[in-house]
């Protein structure tokens, strides 16, 4: 703050001194941490650097040609106005540097050295300055102009975020799901315990006769596919003629809170297959599945498979993971120890058999894998600032967080990201039946986002190998296509929007390793979408007239899409 120059700088001699011995400290302190080891030759060089920088630093302070530090959280005029608060910053990136340097540098097992960088990283974001109103002159700044207006405003929201249980990144009031979200008009034409199935009305004259089943993943809401009229995949689907129909997963309560994985597939997917068989007439079906509900549905089809049945048209695999060779930082909080822990506290092993794993306990998750963007972001501007952050409707259904039973969540635990069983044919048993994915006898297109730090584009590549890259001529009917952005921006990217690009292979083949894929395939500007709809409409038959009413005799609409269950709040 320009008006108390001097009170701030006395402390700046306090600072540089701290400063020069960290390396110190900090190279005994990590020489052993969990039988890894930090080598001493490591250590040297990074105090020399270390020393030499912070040396520079306070060189640079005391001559008043200071650099405006190289980061966003500190771009702010404030902060490079004032001497304290421009050193405290530099200083912080440094020591952030020489912690992560000194994590890379450790040796040892490398799933620990993952979690110690983990671990680093996590206390190095939630250490920064601008976190702090005492340490961030910008914030401090606001409070004065206000006259304290702004952490008034920011004591309320930080009050209300207490009590609804999550940081607000969206301005949730202005927001409500079928009134601004999950808009596209259709109706609930079946539901259980478990679901409830949408069938959207055409909106066009023709529809292709073979109808289309979205299966949504189980630990979000499904309107993420359906955000906005301007980038709902599920309004695209339509406008190209496709019947649809869409998976929306119940908000799992303490009445199903003992379910099971199988029956996920038994009473949700393989149920939604059959009661779209009975709406439209049609033994095919064309089938998409998104992240946990593509895992979802190729278990389902291959149990399908196995009972002689082979409803699949086609399958789409939307930034999916079928072999969990490759997890990402998820792997990070996955071993032996704590799957049986939550085998112990929600499993079938547990106190009745069972209890829910709470929605915001996986959104917290995830959204400290990014906590710059998804946390201190906005403990910054909500509460010391006072900033109500601007609506955005994919925050809005970020927030929207989902619970699970307990039993499921531990099978699909200890199956997938632990033991990896579902790419070996009849390791494991799911209703009944030894699943076995080769069995999935379906054209397939497999999209993947290369920024995705939660499905790695690579990982995701596999599942051309999984599902059918030993046979030549099943190799020859399946689609790879990379898509730019992350986990979810890359998947809703809407043609419209012009934004982005994606890659698709030089060839028709699917070399065994991604990278060799990728040095062959060849860029295109904007959505991936148009080159999928085309592969579909090639899998999805004649056209036929309209149907002129949704559902049928059987299964006559229950309510307005929406529907019910996708409003149901995490408790």
């Amino acid at each position: 703050m320009k008006n108390k120059p001097d009170s701030a700088a006395a402390s700046l001699p306090d600072l540089a001194a701290h400063g020069q011995t960290l390396a110190a400290t900090l190279g005994d302190a990590w020489t052993t941490i969990s039988g890894l080891s930090l080598p001493m030759p490591a250590v040297t060089e990074l105090q020399n650097a270390y020393l030499k920088q912070s040396t520079e630093l306070w060189n640079q302070t005391l001559r008043a040609d200071r650099l405006p530090p190289a980061d966003r959280r500190f771009a702010a005029q404030d902060w490079a106005a004032n001497p304290a608060s421009a050193y405290v910053a530099q200083m912080y990136l440094l020591n952030a540097r020489t912690l992560l340097q000194m994590a890379e540098s450790l040796q040892g097992d490398e799933k620990t050295k993952q979690r110690i960088r983990f671990a680093v990283q996590q206390w190095v974001d939630a250490a920064a300055p601008s976190n702090y109103l005492a340490l961030n002159p910008e914030a401090q700044r606001k409070a004065i102009e206000t006259r304290g207006a702004s952490i008034a405003q920011g004591l309320k929201h930080l009050l209300a975020d207490v009590q609804q249980g999550h940081v607000s990144q969206t301005d949730e009031s202005m927001f409500e799901v079928g009134r601004n979200v999950a808009t596209t008009e259709g109706s609930v034409v079946f539901e259980n315990e478990l679901f409830q199935l949408i069938e959207y009305k055409p909106l066009t004259a023709k529809v292709f006769e073979r109808p289309m089943l979205f299966v949504p993943p189980c630990i979000n809401k499904y309107y993420i596919l359906d955000l906005q009229p301007d980038n709902s995949l599920i309004r695209y689907t339509v406008a190209q003629g496709h019947r649809l129909f869409v998976v929306s997963w119940r908000n799992a309560d303490d009445s199903i809170k003992t379910h099971t994985w199988d029956q996920y597939i038994e009473d949700a997917a393989i149920r939604a297959i059959e009661v779209v068989q009975d709406i439209t007439g049609s033994e095919r079906v064309n089938t998409l599945g998104f992240c946990v509900g593509g895992t979802i549905l190729a278990t389902a089809l291959s149990v399908l498979a196995a009972r002689g049945e082979k409803p699949a048209a086609s399958v789409t695999l939307l930034t999916t993971l079928l072999d969990f060779s490759n997890t990402g930082v998820l792997d990070l909080f996955i071993d032996e120890t704590m799957v049986q822990m939550r085998e112990m506290t929600l499993g079938p092993q547990s106190p009745g058999g069972g209890s829910l794993l709470k929605g915001q306990e996986l959104a917290t998750t995830f959204s400290f894998l990014r906590p710059n963007d998804l946390v201190w972001n906005y403990v910054v501007g909500n509460y010391l600032k006072g900033e109500t952050p601007p609506p955005f409707d994919l925050l809005y259904w970020n927030s929207d967080s989902t619970n699970l039973p307990g039993p499921m969540y531990c099978w699909y635990l200890r199956n997938t990201y632990l033991e990896n069983n579902l790419v070996v044919p009849g390791k494991v048993t799911v209703c009944g039946a030894p699943v076995d994915l080769r069995t999935i006898d379906a054209p397939v297109y497999v999209y993947a986002s290369r920024e995705d730090h939660i499905v790695p584009w690579d990982a995701a590549y596999r599942n051309t190998q999984v599902l059918g890259g030993a046979s030549a001529a099943r190799a020859k009917s399946m689609r790879f296509v990379l898509g730019a952005s992350g986990h979810i921006a890359g998947v809703i990217n809407p043609p419209a929007k012009g934004k982005r690009s994606h890659w698709i292979g030089a060839t028709a083949s699917l070399p065994a390793q991604a990278q060799q894929w990728l040095d062959t395939a060849k860029e295109h500007p904007g959505s991936w979408w148009p080159d999928w709809a085309t592969w579909l409409a090639g899998h999805a038959g004649r056209q036929v007239a309209a149907p002129k009413s949704l559902g049928n005799r059987r299964h006559r609409p229950i309510e307005a899409a929406p529907g019910r269950y996708v409003k149901q709040k995490a408790s």
